[in-house]
């Protein structure tokens, strides 16, 4: 074999060869094949939450797609899934509230198995609200819906991940928790931040059996989201800082 030739191996690896002896690189096939796995996806019957069930399902995963308020929505994404082909189920629940959350898991795993993949998207910012004006109420409300439902929806997949020495966790942080937020945004942006923390501390702990606990920090997405919290001059004054020149997709 000459040098920058390339030829398969055994196993699915190619073999480099370069000035010296030959290499094996290992390629990962279907690497974003999800056929078998299963997910379930909370906040999940509007923006970034529809779309990841959305992707999943795509990619072959059983989808759990839970929601609470916004049950027309929820229909539209389990409705949207079934047309593509994919398997869902629509679960209710209030993740802000622990003890609804073993009933939710409990649901999925009925439907579709053992749950391999969490994605922690519930979440709002509720209200803005200056700290000076800030509510008791307004204050757990935030974190329990934000944060708490992030840490205790993890509780309850984590002793079978462990088990299988198998799991994905993925906590959808925001921007506004390593920046502190827009007007008003002080207890989301504290919820978020102890996300990112949650985050590094499951990863540390989890690491060593096998499962996997990541955040994405989205900034500006076009979401129901930003369109009841943030006014047009709000959205223009964020697009200024972006490079594309625009807010980002759900999808994207």
């Amino acid at each position: 074999m000459r040098p920058g030739q390339a030829e398969q191996a055994d196993g699915g690896g190619i073999i480099v060869k370069s000035t010296g002896l030959p290499v094996i690189i290992w390629v990962m096939k279907n690497y974003l094949d999800l056929t078998g796995r299963v997910a379930l996806v909370t906040g999940a019957s509007s923006g970034i939450g529809a779309a990841t069930a959305a992707v999943l399902a795509d990619l072959g995963a059983s989808v759990g797609a839970g929601y609470f308020h916004n049950e027309k929505g929820a229909a539209q994404v389990a409705k949207g899934i079934a047309k593509a082909g994919g398997k869902v189920l629509a679960v209710r629940a209030d993740v802000s509230r622990a003890e609804e959350i073993p009933a939710l898991v409990e649901q999925v795993e009925r439907e579709f198995g053992p749950i391999d993949i969490l994605v922690n998207n519930a979440g709002s910012l509720i209200k803005r609200q200056p700290m000076r004006e800030l509510t008791e109420e307004l204050w757990d409300e935030v974190l329990d819906l934000n944060l708490k439902s992030a840490a205790f929806c993890s509780r309850a997949v984590i002793p079978g991940m462990i088990e299988r020495r198998r799991g994905t966790i993925v906590n959808v942080v925001s921007i506004a928790g390593r920046n502190g937020g827009g007007p008003g945004a002080g207890p989301y942006s504290t919820a978020k931040g102890g996300m990112i923390a949650l985050t590094k501390a499951l990863a540390k702990e989890l690491a060593p059996h096998g499962v996997r606990v990541n955040a994405v920090s989205p900034g500006v997405i076009d979401t129901p989201f930003n369109a009841a919290f943030s006014t047009p001059e709000m959205i223009a004054s964020y697009v200024k800082g972006i490079p594309l020149s625009r807010v980002c997709t759900s999808t994207e």
